[in-house]
């Protein structure tokens, strides 16, 4: 992998990009917390039929991290400007968590430009606004401690505890790209995160979407899933052997999943 930086009308965004050129582009966006590596298994074996395109999210990793709040329109839009920064027309798209329900506000707001979407570990609006507010307000006050306390408390909520027990190479991997996350930049998502609700809009997409769910998952449940199943007509609902990184924990089962819908569309 060789991430390079590239420059875009909304701001500059760290990105790797591989597999054929002339390849249909697969877009994968990160959760919360993480940065474009959650993806190495899934761009690892998807590169060799699709041109897989990852990005960190505004406000992580290596991106543009500028003070908040942000929105889900910005990060979209995002997205939209990486898309055009590279000449790319049309896209499938994949994301986690937050990722997901970025992808949600592109088929509401820009399904010209996504051939598919999945949504994975992910719901039309993602927990309470008051507890992402608070996180977002203690985040800001304690900076990189508070980051390192949510990095010491995340396995609980990305992982069962026998995938914990079993992986703890794993766990410390993930453990260390939410300690190094920006505290300005984990805030501002949490504020867009408090903000967003599609649970009305979403029946308005027409692209084609898959939905994966982990069935472990305490964060965005299968219900949360499948309400988003009810809600977006044709959608297509795959569970995992999974917490809520599901791509971690379940890489295979969430790669058939897939690589079955995309070969469809």
């Amino acid at each position: 992998m060789s991430t390079t930086t590239l420059h875009t009308a909304t701001g500059t965004f760290r990105i790797d990009l591989q597999g054929p050129a002339d390849a249909p582009v697969l877009v994968l966006s990160n959760s919360l917390g993480t940065t474009l590596e959650m993806w190495d298994a899934q761009a690892s074996a998807l590169s060799a039929n699709w041109r897989v395109l990852r990005y960190d999210t505004r406000g992580h990793g290596g991106s543009v991290c500028n003070p908040g709040p942000y929105s889900f329109a910005q990060l979209g839009q995002d997205v939209l400007a990486i898309l055009d920064a590279l000449h790319i027309e049309q896209t499938h798209f994949c994301g986690i968590s937050m990722g997901g329900l970025t992808g949600l506000w592109l088929g509401v707001n820009a399904p010209a430009r996504m051939r598919s979407i999945t949504v994975a570990n992910s719901a039309a609006k993602i927990g309470v606004e008051s507890a992402w507010l608070e996180r977002a307000a203690m985040v800001r006050a304690q900076g990189t401690a508070a980051m390192q306390a949510l990095a010491a408390s995340s396995p609980s909520r990305w992982f069962t505890e026998t995938f914990a027990a079993a992986q703890p190479a794993m766990v410390q991997t993930a453990q260390g790209w939410i300690a190094g996350i920006s505290p300005e930049g984990y805030a501002s998502c949490c504020q867009a995160l408090a903000k967003e609700d599609l649970r009305s809009a979403i029946s308005g997409i027409t692209t084609p979407v898959l939905l994966i769910a982990g069935e472990h998952d305490p964060v965005t449940t299968v219900a949360d899933a499948q309400a988003m199943q009810a809600a977006i007509a044709g959608s297509v609902l795959a569970t995992v052997p999974a917490s809520h990184l599901s791509n971690l924990e379940a890489p295979a089962a969430f790669e058939q999943a897939l690589t079955g819908f995309l070969k469809q569309h």
